[in-house]
């Protein structure tokens, strides 16, 4: 994952099951529920996938949009993230079966967030 590409896309949504069935019917994106994560991903048939966050999670609010990047190591990125003055929003954590992320904000206040899967 050298190249740092974005990864994972979020929309975050009041309503999941809602914003799930708009972008089906308006884009014909698919749709998984996880209802163990309280979370539905999404396929939007491109290659850059990604998901419907609630709401209802701190720091989420309606109408953030969250960007992933990939990364081989969310620590080393961090630091680098934070060198050139940006800051951890949200360190490594843990998605159980899949992998970590962790949220950052750019100088200029965008909070994206960073992956690495498992293996």
């Amino acid at each position: 994952m050298g190249k740092h590409a974005f990864v994972h896309i979020e929309l975050s949504a009041d309503n999941l099951q809602s914003a799930a069935e708009f972008y089906r019917r308006v884009f014909g994106w698919q749709t998984q529920e996880m209802p163990e994560m309280n979370y539905i991903t999404f396929d939007e048939g491109g290659g850059l996938g990604g998901g419907f966050n609630p709401t209802e999670n701190e720091g989420n609010e309606p109408g953030d949009v969250v960007v992933y990047i990939g990364t081989d190591d969310i620590e080393t990125t961090l630091a680098e993230i934070e060198a050139a003055g940006g800051k951890t929003v949200q360190p490594k954590t843990e998605i159980a079966g899949m992998g970590w992320f962790a949220l950052f904000s750019d100088p200029t206040g965008n909070k994206l967030g960073l992956y690495t899967g498992q293996g």
